[in-house]
């Protein structure tokens, strides 16, 4: 394999190795070695080294004094942590969109993703599902013009696609739920109603970390 810009190509190593983690091709706890990778990739070994630490910014590995790399551990601690946090952060972008949509066009890309993941629910596309509920979140940014919300949710974003993952592969029942939940936040953000958006969201960080514990607890 080769990488070619516009990517860095350290970011390009750090999103092939992450793809392959998201999907559990490496395991947790799996150690990723600096050379091998090198050599599978015919990429410099700094490269390497320099995708590593972009993952651990994204806790998708960890960096061990004398034992290099390895995949980051993820246990119910670490799921129930992730969401509690993540949840936080999403109502602080829908709380923004409430706000600040003023015309029916400020609303038509979520609308846009709303008919996306319909699609992606019918060809039973996990993989483009999870990109497309992604969409949303990005879709808010401009309305929030938070850059350190915008840089937390991005590096946080990695984490949140393998639990997605893990959750889904196992239940693909549950991605029509996630239509149901999307729709009654975007009707919440339509009606600028801030506590209903608190509500759902927080029920469906409930609903999801507690699909993500039990595919833990079934592997």
């Amino acid at each position: 394999m080769t990488f070619k810009a516009p990517d860095s190509l350290a970011e390009q190593i750090a999103h092939h190795l992450a793809e392959r983690i998201i999907r559990g091709e490496l395991k947790e706890r799996e150690r990723i070695q600096e050379q091998k990778v090198t050599q599978s990739l015919n990429v410099s070994r700094g490269s390497v080294r320099e995708a590593l630490l972009i993952l651990e910014r994204r806790h998708l590995v960890v960096i061990l004094p004398r034992r290099g790399a390895q995949v980051s551990e993820l246990s119910a601690s670490h799921v129930e942590s992730l969401y509690a946090l993540v949840m936080e952060l999403y109502i602080l972008l829908a709380v923004a969109v409430a706000k600040r949509w003023r015309e029916q066009a400020d609303l038509q890309p979520f609308l846009a993703i709303q008919q996306r993941l319909q699609s992606d629910l019918q060809r039973g596309d996990i993989n483009a599902f999870v990109e497309s509920s992604f969409a949303i979140m990005r879709a808010a940014y401009p309305f929030a013009a938070n850059p350190y919300l915008e840089e937390t949710l991005e590096n946080l974003l990695p984490a949140i696609s393998r639990t997605y993952h893990l959750a889904l592969e196992r239940r693909k029942g549950e991605m029509s739920q996630f239509i149901v939940s999307f729709a009654r936040l975007l009707q919440a953000v339509i009606d600028r109603d801030e506590e209903s958006i608190r509500s759902t969201l927080h029920e469906y960080g409930r609903r999801n970390s507690q699909l993500v514990l039990a595919a833990l607890a079934e592997r």
